[in-house]
């Protein structure tokens, strides 16, 4: 029996170079794979769309699905959108079913890779005196936001830096010029600012573009700005690990502080709430437009995830955390239930 097919899902950017550099990851590791059936598609913004990437697999033969979200940490797209589209996609092709992976950081070998990030752009100089600016995309979701914070925390430990900080280049704070101003009253004469992003994009050449800015306002700092983490082969790795995880079903994911299951202070009406999948643009069931926004930096209201489709999603139950394979009766919805 052919083992189950590798399906990665993307989030999708307006950057073409972003969107490639995804596409060329997934042939890298299907040429890796040989028997192994490897595919990848985007919820929105970018192609392929996830439903052809899922309609060519089926029609190869493909039944058994495991799909890794290639996020770095569980924020609304990870523990709803993607889910929920995944659930759209079972109906659509009736017979197969999903196992679903959880988010791949933080983890050790993501971290060797932002080392080696932060050691290019040092290029020799003492780590000593070097805080790095550790700068995640940013979420409305504050567990995903702790998970940038735990990443900070793990890369400082043990590699002889001054300091690791924090910032995010939208939706929370602080914001990369305020993590800067952070740094530098801390007495950092040396920054750099390591990008907590997997491929190029709009809000990496933003995160650059403002640490750029603000050392042409303090000049007496030395700024430096490191690449994201690119298609190294630790990453590769990470996403195979991913997979046999959902084979198994050891999926250990972080239910103790999901918003969408326990009542987080200013957050109390997200509970249970219903999550539908994003409608990518090019999928024949889109049927309506999204409002300008960039890479991730949209804000979802109260409402909005049940404003983004009829299509089914997946139901969670208490304390089960994510479920193997994400059917349901159409229209339900996606629904983390409460915690008891």
């Amino acid at each position: 029996m052919k083992p189950p097919a590798l399906l990665l899902v993307g989030h999708g950017t307006r950057d073409a170079a972003g969107a490639a550099a995804f596409r060329d990851f997934v042939a890298r590791l299907d040429a890796a794979q040989p028997e192994l059936a490897v595919g990848g598609g985007f919820i929105e913004l970018s192609p392929p769309p996830l439903a052809d990437t899922v309609a060519a697999m089926v029609e190869g033969g493909a039944r058994r699905f495991a799909a890794v979200p290639l996020v770095l940490v569980a924020a609304g797209h990870a523990k709803g959108d993607i889910p929920a589209a995944l659930a759209r996609e079972e109906q659509r092709h009736p017979g197969t079913s999903y196992a679903y992976g959880r988010p791949l950081g933080p983890h050790p070998k993501l971290l060797q890779v932002l080392e080696r990030r932060l050691d290019e752009a040092l290029a020799g100089a003492d780590r000593a005196d070097t805080t790095v600016l550790l700068v995640g995309r940013g979420s409305t979701d504050p567990d995903a936001n702790a998970e940038v914070f735990k990443a900070a925390r793990l890369l400082w430990e043990g590699r002889g830096l001054a300091g690791v900080e924090t910032a995010f280049v939208s939706l929370a704070q602080p914001s990369v010029p305020a993590g800067l101003d952070r740094c530098r009253a801390l007495g950092a004469g040396r920054v750099v600012v390591l990008p907590y992003f997997l491929f190029p994009g709009v809000l990496p050449d933003r995160v650059r573009e403002q640490a750029q800015g603000w050392a042409a306002e303090h000049a007496g700092t030395d700024v430096r700005c490191a690449d994201v983490i690119g298609p190294e082969p630790e990453l590769a790795e990470l996403v195979m690990e991913r997979y046999q995880e959902a084979l198994r079903g050891d999926l250990r994911m972080n239910c103790d502080s999901c918003l969408y299951r326990i009542k987080l202070p200013g957050f109390e009406d997200r509970v249970g709430q219903p999550q539908q999948p994003h409608h990518h643009p090019d999928d024949p069931g889109h049927t309506h437009g999204h409002g300008p926004h960039d890479d991730g930096a949209h804000g979802h209201g109260p409402q909005s995830h049940s404003a983004h489709g009829q299509d089914a999603g997946h139901g969670h139950e208490p304390g089960s955390g994510a479920a193997a394979s994400p059917g349901a009766p159409q229209g339900e919805g996606h629904r983390h239930a409460p915690s008891r």
